[in-house]
């Protein structure tokens, strides 16, 4: 499967999954992996994610739009996209997790205050789990 659109991660950051925060980057064309974006959130699709016999954990994908995007330069929330292009990332995502053998399940589509919101907390997650300088 191919992703809808550039999936990557939000640097300095640790969701409740124990990786960084997701993110799903629309965009006019790909780009090649390892590069940083500039993007604004226009929010999240809240979901849990459940592997063989462990528990739901939370996997919720943020939204953005990369800051030179043309095609959708004029998105500010998830609820501006084409109803059915929200649907269609839900969609991709409950298929691309069956592949691995994982249930996908969406909760809820939120604008980008709710995805600020989530970065904040990974942000707080990931220096929680850093080491103090003071601990060397």
């Amino acid at each position: 499967m191919s992703f809808p659109f550039d999936f990557g991660f939000i640097p300095s950051t640790l969701g409740d999954d124990g990786d960084p925060v997701d993110v799903l980057v629309l965009m006019d064309a790909p780009v090649p992996p390892g590069c940083m974006l500039e993007c604004r959130l226009v929010g999240v699709i809240e979901a849990r994610q459940k592997e063989k016999g462990k528990r739901w954990i939370r996997n919720d994908r943020l939204n953005a739009v990369a800051r030179h995007a043309r095609t959708h330069n004029t998105v500010n929330t998830l609820r501006e996209l084409p109803h059915q292009t929200v649907r269609d990332i839900e969609a991709f995502f409950i298929d691309y997790n069956r592949l691995d053998d994982k249930k996908f399940h969406p909760l809820g589509v939120h604008g980008p205050r709710r995805a600020e919101k989530l970065v904040k907390k990974g942000i707080a997650v990931f220096k929680k789990k850093q080491p103090r300088s003071d601990q060397k």
